[in-house]
């Protein structure tokens, strides 16, 4: 303890900049093995001028999912809070007694939140319209958004992960396969939540004793796809101690989920189909049959921060490029309608980088000195309230429902967190024990970042201690 205490005393006279560092958020980093150098922190009072702490804060330093802030702050701002996606339904043929002869289509806008249940209500409406049976093709038209998007690039070598889908104009689901473990009396069962016949489950799980821990550390999967079917092969171990665990794994593409969610859904609402699929733009002769809209902006930055969803973030940032400089969506027209909000407000961020605006990159960049003033003057505009909303409650909700849970802080700051290898993050809103408001940002880029966040609690609670 001699020696930490050392430690941190020579680390905070060796150089000025370190001296600003609060002891208590010293000391972990130093448990942590991250240098200062690795470190960037800025906290303001959202009634203040000035910093309270500042540190490396104008460095620009790669976020993790943190830059979600930036990508559903413009949005609210740019879209409004009450703004609604539509997925319309069309047919080039004819309907009569219950037949469409001729092919349905259904154009995405991008909708990031279309889920099996907006599909089956989009489908209920189609079987009141009158359609029972479809003698033709699905036809599915996602030019609202350009081809190959991110290049066929996936964030890192998990493939089959669901962060790694695609953005695309009629996402269903996210493409996301579900599969629930559960531990019974009988072993280990493994389902999928929202079941299609194109996927078989080889169960190779055992049940063993202990604490639940590091769970999916202890399984592995395989999967092999013969079109239209996939194979998935889960073997490993499973503590009873887990109880229900999920992993979401992306088996089809885009327009292949959707299809075979189609196919299952309009079986169980006793229509007929035996078509195929086709990708391509509405016909200019096609009769356009009804339209759906999503919930509001306002409920769907929730679900983007809250839960950090990567894909619905990378469908948001397409949607501001869409909405601003017109269709195709593709990133950088998103980045430009950011970069070009930021300048309406009077920010100059040039060490900005924006690749798909949720975070799951190794270029974004933003210092922690821009990202607080951002927050600062989002506090004081009129998407406040569903901004700060949209962030997890300390100890309460979200990513950081587990974190202090037995501090005096706890439910007392809205936090959103980034996490990749080499990048920890933590930014948001905290409310002092005194009762102000204040912004709280720390970035750490280091191969330790991982071991930073006890660094970040002890951050969160100095600022919870300011007058």
């Amino acid at each position: 303890m001699k020696k930490l205490a050392l430690l941190v005393s020579l680390m905070l006279l060796c150089a000025p900049v370190q001296a600003e560092l609060p002891k208590t958020v010293a000391t972990e980093l130093v448990q942590a093995d991250v240098p200062l150098s690795g470190v960037s922190i800025y906290v303001q009072a959202v009634d203040k001028q000035a910093p309270s702490l500042s540190h490396n804060a104008d460095k620009g330093m790669n976020p993790a999912s943190v830059m979600k802030m930036v990508t559903t702050n413009a949005a609210l701002d740019l879209l409004t809070p009450a703004y609604r996606w539509k997925t319309e339904l069309y047919h080039d043929g004819q309907i009569k007694d219950g037949v469409l002869n001729g092919n349905l289509i259904i154009k995405g806008y991008g909708d990031p939140s279309f889920k099996v249940q907006d599909f089956w209500r989009l489908l209920m409406s189609l079987k009141q319209a009158g359609v029972k049976k479809i003698n033709g093709d699905l036809l599915i038209d996602k030019s609202y958004f350009a081809n190959d998007i991110d290049n066929g690039i996936s964030f890192d070598d998990e493939k089959w992960r669901a962060y790694n889908a695609k953005p695309s104009a009629f996402s269903v689901n996210g493409r996301s396969t579900s599969f629930r473990f559960f531990a019974g009396d009988n072993g280990i069962s493994v389902n999928q939540e929202f079941e299609l016949p194109e996927v078989t489950i080889v169960n190779n799980m055992k049940l063993v004793d202990g604490d639940c821990g590091n769970w999916r550390g202890r399984m592995s999967y395989d999967i092999q796809t013969n079109e239209p079917k996939a194979v998935v092969s889960f073997k490993g171990t499973y503590a009873a101690d887990c109880g229900e665990r999920y992993l979401e794994l992306s088996l089809f593409d885009d327009a292949q989920y959707a299809y075979f969610t189609f196919k299952k859904l309009w079986r169980e609402l006793g229509g007929t189909f035996d078509g195929k699929l086709q990708l391509q733009s509405v016909p200019s002769t096609a009769i356009k049959l009804l339209e759906q809209v999503s919930e509001p902006l306002g409920s769907n930055v929730r679900d983007i921060n809250k839960w950090s969803n990567n894909l619905m973030a990378r469908q948001l940032l397409l949607t501001l490029g869409a909405e601003k400089s017109g269709a195709p969506a593709t990133m950088q027209k998103g980045a430009a309608a950011i970069n070009n909000w930021l300048a309406m407000n009077g920010f100059n961020f040039k060490e900005l980088v924006i690749e798909n605006g949720s975070g799951l990159s190794r270029v974004e960049r933003i210092s922690a000195e821009h990202l607080g003033k951002m927050l600062v003057r989002t506090y004081l505009s009129p998407v406040m309230p569903e901004y700060m909303a949209s962030m997890p409650i300390l100890s309460l909700d979200g990513t950081v429902k587990h974190r202090l849970q037995d501090s005096a802080v706890n439910g007392r700051a809205h936090l959103k967190t980034g996490s990749i290898n080499g990048v920890s993050s933590i930014a948001g809103y905290v409310l002092s024990a005194s009762g102000h408001r204040y912004v709280m940002v720390m970035l750490v880029n280091h191969p330790n970042a991982g071991a930073s966040r006890d660094a970040q609690d002890a951050l969160v609670e100095w600022v919870y201690r300011l007058p």
